[in-house]
C-alpha cells in the first residue's frame, strides 16, 4: 500500500469512527441521519504536508489538529507512525499510537488516542 492510499484509509478509519458515535448518539433519528452526518465530518478532514510530518486537519466552524503522521523513517519513529499533537505545530513525540501501514486501533474521530 502506498503512502498516500494509506493516509486516505486513515481518513476512512476517521470518519467511521465519527458515523459510529454518530449513530449511539441520543439525537440519531435513523442510520441514514448518522452517514450523511459522517460524510459530512470526511468532507471536513484534510491533510497538510510538512518537512517531517503530515499533519491531519478538521475544518468546520473552527480548524483544529487531529494528529500527525510521519514522513519518513528517523532515529525515533518509522514512516507512518501516528503521533498525537501536542499544539497545532508540533506532535506529542513520546510515543507513536500507531501506524498507517499496519491494524491499528488507537485511533478515534477526536484524535489519536492518550496513552494510558
Amino acid at each position: 500500500m502506498s503512502y498516500t492510499d494509506a493516509i486516505d484509509n486513515l481518513l476512512e478509519v476517521i470518519s467511521k469512527d465519527y458515523y459510529r458515535f454518530s449513530a449511539k448518539s441520543e439525537y440519531c433519528e435513523t442510520i441514514q441521519w448518522a452517514k450523511d452526518r459522517a460524510d459530512t465530518f470526511r468532507t471536513q478532514l484534510s491533510v497538510s504536508s510538512g518537512r517531517k510530518y503530515d499533519k491531519v486537519i478538521r475544518t468546520d466552524n473552527q480548524t483544529s489538529v487531529w494528529g500527525f503522521v510521519v514522513k519518513e523513517d528517523g532515529p525515533k519513529f518509522n514512516k507512518g507512525d501516528i503521533l498525537m499533537a501536542a499544539g497545532w505545530s508540533a506532535p506529542a513525540t513520546n510515543k507513536a499510537r500507531g501506524n498507517i501501514f499496519d491494524e491499528y486501533v488507537e485511533v478515534k474521530w477526536t484524535g489519536p488516542n492518550y496513552l494510558s
